[in-house]
């Protein structure tokens, strides 16, 4: 059977838990449900309403249950759009990895087909210009992550859909995961100036911006001199001062061989302990005084004499704690 060869292949771990969960199946159900949750789940144009904003009700009312939810503000914000504007790419695929760790059984059915469509749009997105490709790398393995756990308590609500539809999901991860590896990056025909003939000071200069020590520790992999300048005990501590506040810090202090402090390894130390510093070019935006949720720049229906005054920008977790009640 497909279907149980499928999801096999996915959750690994517990033998048990995947016999229960196989015995459970009823296949012939299945396979007659197949080809038509295959051909809904291939829409690929996102739903969302006319206007790219949603009223966010205040306190924990049954309104709010009811209508402002997670599934529909992702529904309405028009995140296909966004993904393509590079100052918000960045937050919108933070925004998928938080609900692929914790939020998808709380999406629509509507909802969990944009977030799909969404995502293969990302995939399609860095193999076209093979940029970020280990950020949503990482995405697709929280992802898969969380879609094996919940394929395995599948009888207990935590899914909505047919198990063939979420079966089908995982294969399209597995699949866009081949596709990231295969990527082959192509040098440039570019001939003129490039990194390493500007001046050592230029160079550490711009390494200074990178945010990831990860991207400091690969680009010292391209050449001798480079792998000195990413040594940099410098570039190091303020990597770490960027991300974390001084009492963190101080409780992660590693002494090097010659009595310094190791600030590469405190970095690595630091990002496994504490959560780094999230920085976006453009985020979301509440309106206090309507309780609007728009991206900058979306016009409302705002009463304020100074509606931009009254804009708070959010994070992808400010985001998705705004439906937790």
């Amino acid at each position: 059977n497909r279907i149980l060869f499928v999801i096999h292949s996915f959750c690994k771990k517990d033998d048990h838990n995947k016999e229960n969960l196989f015995n459970s199946l009823n296949y012939d159900v299945a396979a007659k449900k197949r080809k038509k949750d295959l051909l809904n789940n291939k829409a690929k144009i996102q739903y969302f309403h006319q206007e790219k904003w949603i009223y966010v009700h205040k306190g924990s009312t049954k309104e709010r249950h009811g209508y402002c939810t997670l599934g529909e503000a992702f529904n309405r914000l028009d995140f296909s759009s966004a993904i393509l504007d590079s100052r918000r790419f960045n937050y919108v695929v933070r925004l998928l990895e938080l609900i692929a760790k914790s939020q998808l059984t709380s999406l629509s059915g509507i909802a969990q087909k944009n977030y799909m469509n969404i995502l293969e749009k990302v995939v399609q997105k860095v193999l076209e210009d093979q940029q970020n490709i280990r950020l949503i790398r990482e995405l697709l393995q929280t992802l898969y992550t969380s879609l094996c756990t919940l394929v395995q308590r599948v009888g207990k609500s935590v899914l909505v859909g047919n198990i063939n539809m979420w079966v089908h999901r995982m294969e399209s991860i597995l699949h866009w995961q081949q596709q990231l590896n295969n990527i082959q990056i192509t040098r440039p025909a570019f001939k003129g100036t490039t990194f390493t003939d500007l001046p050592l000071c230029l160079q550490l200069n711009i390494m200074q911006r990178l945010s990831d020590g990860r991207d400091l520790v690969s680009l010292g992999q391209v050449a001798p001199d480079l792998q000195v300048l990413s040594e940099d005990r410098l570039l190091w501590k303020k990597l770490c001062q960027y991300h974390f506040t001084d009492r963190q810090i101080r409780k992660r202090l590693i002494l090097s061989d010659k009595g310094q402090l190791d600030w590469k390894k405190m970095y690595f130390k630091l990002i496994r302990c504490y959560p780094r510093k999230e920085q976006y070019g453009d985020t979301l935006q509440l309106c206090r005084h309507c309780h609007i949720l728009s991206w900058k720049g979306t016009d409302h229906p705002c009463t304020a004499n100074n509606p931009e005054t009254c804009s708070t920008s959010l994070s992808p977790q400010d985001f998705i704690n705004l439906f937790r009640f």
